[in-house]
């Protein structure tokens, strides 16, 4: 009986291997170098004979020669997935360089320790040794405590007064370049002097500054807040107790916590009791990519002043919260300014609960506000109820391009008849007025859009060409299958990855850690009302949110998670993963040069993209009826190639959302054009090998 083909196979391997063992034994090792006082006529040995090479029979893997890579320890969690990869991926194709960098950088004793914790649930005994070996993003510590008592300051600290000069009343405190810091009973009573906050906790992940008695009692102090946690990830700023029963001087915020990526800003009780002081936050917020803000009792029993001043507050920025609960609360002759709050913001959500409640001859004006935005809810609730005298301007307000909804419950009521509260040049949708004063209150100009209004206001915006609001999508972001054609001059997004460098876990420590808001975040120290936390809460729950029509989701905890669902769905280990080769060209225009189909005709992926968490975690799903590209990416004034593109087209659009950014930017209908778009760094998508 003939032999099946996979033993002809086994035994060709088998024959080669031990020819080539057989030839490299019997092959007499190099003589060394004569020495040099040598003789010039000895004879030199004959040269060796050449060693046959058998060729490897077509379709086997290709085996990369262990010289060839860099020394792994064969006990260390890299190690263990280069062998698990070989085992699973039959592809005949190098490891992905981009792929494997993502690999847990754990040595063998300290994976081996950090198993055995997480066996015993005793991991959180060592989280922080435990996050700096793994290469993990934790929550910080304040890198330094600022009391009344200190004396000194950490020595990286350049040109910063000490805390106890500071708590004295006298000094000036410029802190700059400084990060992670916990204010405790800082310039409190006595007289004026500033502190200035310029370039702190810059660009940092995971920053946790906090304001606790800071200021208490002053006199004429002022404080600015410039380039604060800018550029940052996962950033937690607390103002707790902040300037309470201060008298004069004044707190400017600007620049606040621009381009960061899930920021939470606590004020509670600050400005309580104060007298006169001044409060402006101007560009605070701006272009920030998710984040939930929060005022509690903010201005409490406040006395008079200026007031606060909301100017350029969460423009350009991406689903930005605000909460403003019991804000002015009893206070005396309060003014508050919402101008241009929200411009051009995607999806705001803001909320104002017994706002101004109790309090006397207050004064609100909302101008410009969520001009422009992509809808984005309000609610105003209990708002000025039983104020005296309370005064409410809402000019130009709800100018949204794509309106949302605004609810007005219990406003005004229990307020005494002379308060005033106008509504001019208001526009929104679905607004509703739900048991508020019908005392004291003017509706001007007021239009409650219906969808035809709207679709009329779109119409005429079209006609008249007006800038793109920053919530649209970025240019080049989505292109048609017809622009992925050599020579074509096209604009590249920024494809950069935004998020903090992470590493996969091993995957035998992260299937010990139950994949729970609560245990992830008692495990890592997440603690209620901090971006840490918002940021777990909010990956889990779209890992356990149902898929879509079509979709088969899942969320991959480690990287043979990765492997094991790709080669699931696409029922092959015959596969490929491909991503940009790198960001170059990013952000303006590009020419394509030589492109290439990289799937077959029409083919289905697996689509893996990076979700913040604090170990890395990708949201992989299958991607029916799509075709992948690759293309060099050249300069466009040079012509030389610069990167090399993956772009990947989505054929069937019909379960898209209307609302999409790929029709907002292409136009057309869910079902009716294909879309396409890069594959952003840090992202990946998986096909068969053509």
């Amino acid at each position: 009986m003939a032999s099946p083909p996979c033993t002809h196979l086994l035994l060709t391997i088998i024959t080669t291997l031990l020819l080539t063992c057989h030839l490299n034994r019997a092959m007499p090792l190099p003589s060394p170098s004569p020495p040099s006082n040598a003789s010039a006529t000895s004879p030199s040995p004959p040269p060796a004979p050449p060693v046959p090479t058998l060729p490897v029979p077509r379709g086997l893997p290709r085996f990369i020669p262990a010289w060839s890579l860099p020394a792994v320890n064969p006990f260390t969690a890299k190690a263990a997935f280069i062998r698990y990869w070989n085992r699973k991926i039959r592809s005949n194709r190098p490891h992905p360089a981009f792929f494997f960098a993502k690999l847990s950088p754990l040595s063998a004793p300290d994976a081996a320790a950090f198993s055995t914790l997480a066996s015993a649930g005793k991991l959180a005994s060592r989280i922080r040794d435990f996050c700096a070996a793994a290469s993990l993003l934790c929550p910080s510590s304040p890198a330094a405590s600022w009391s009344a008592s200190s004396s000194s300051v950490d020595g990286s600290t350049a040109g910063v007064a000490s805390s106890s000069g500071a708590g004295s009343g006298g000094s000036n405190a410029p802190f700059k370049n400084y990060e992670n810091g916990n204010f405790s009973s800082y310039g409190n009573s006595g007289g004026g002097g500033s502190d200035q906050f310029a370039v702190y906790s810059s660009g940092k992940s995971g920053p946790i500054d906090s304001f606790k008695r800071y200021g208490k009692g002053s006199l004429g102090r002022n404080d600015s807040f410039t380039s604060y946690e800018a550029g940052g990830n996962v950033g937690t700023s607390s103002f707790a107790s902040y300037t309470t029963e201060a008298t004069g001087g004044s707190g400017e915020f600007a620049a606040y916590a621009g381009q960061t990526n899930t920021v939470a800003a606590t004020f509670a009780t600050y400005d309580s009791g104060g007298n006169g002081r001044a409060h402006e936050f101007a560009a605070y917020a701006q272009d920030a990519n998710s984040g939930v803000e929060t005022f509690t009792t903010y201005g409490k029993a406040a006395n008079g002043g200026p007031g606060e001043s909301f100017n350029t507050y969460g423009n350009n920025s991406n689903t930005i919260a605000s909460g403003f609960i019991s804000y002015g609360e009893k206070a005396n002759g309060f003014n508050d300014t919402f101008a241009s709050y929200g411009l051009d913001g995607n999806a705001p959500e803001n909320t104002f609960r017994s706002y101004s409640s109790g309090s006397n001859a207050g004064v609100d004006d909302f101008k410009g506000y969520r001009d422009a935005a992509n809808v984005g809810d309000d609610s105003f609730t209990s708002y000025a109820n039983n104020a005296n005298g309370a005064e409410a301007g809402f000019d130009s307000y709800g100018k949204s391009t794509s309106p949302g909804s605004v609810a007005f419950k219990g406003y005004g009521q229990g307020s005494n008849p002379n308060h005033r509260i106008g509504f001019a040049h208001y526009s929104g949708d679905n607004t509703t007025f739900k048991a508020y004063s019908n005392e004291g209150v003017e509706f001007k100009e007021y239009q409650n859009m219906s969808k035809m209004e709207v679709s009329k206001t779109a119409t005429s915006a079209a006609v008249t060409p007006r800038q793109q609001p920053k919530w649209s999508p970025e240019p080049g972001k989505f292109f048609r299958e017809r622009d992925l054609m050599m020579g074509n001059r096209m604009p590249m997004p920024d494809i950069a990855d935004k998020l903090p460098h992470r590493a996969f876990l091993p995957r035998d420590i992260a299937s010990k850690i139950p994949f729970e808001e609560s245990a992830v975040s008692a495990l890592f120290g997440a603690a209620p009302g901090t971006a840490m936390r918002r940021v777990v809460a909010s990956t889990v729950a779209e890992c356990a949110r149902a898929p879509s029509r079509g979709e088969t989701k899942r969320c991959a905890t480690s990287a043979e998670d990765v492997v094991d669902f790709a080669v699931e769905m696409l029922g092959s280990s015959n596969v490929a993963v491909r991503s940009t080769e790198s960001t170059a060209g990013g952000g303006r225009d590009v020419r394509l040069g030589k492109v290439t189909g990289a799937g077959g005709a029409v083919t289905r992926s697996v689509s893996c993209h990076q979700s913040l968490f604090p170990y890395l975690v990708y949201y992989c799903h299958s991607v029916p009826r799509v075709r992948l590209y690759e293309a060099d990416i050249l300069d466009v004034g040079s012509n030389r190639k610069i990167n090399h593109g993956v772009a990947i087209c989505h054929l069937d659009t019909s379960d898209w959302s209307p609302n999409h950014g790929a029709f907002v930017a292409l136009g057309g209908k869910p079902g009716e054009i294909e879309v396409c778009h890069w594959i952003f760094e840090g992202d990946m998508t998986w096909t068969l090998v053509d």
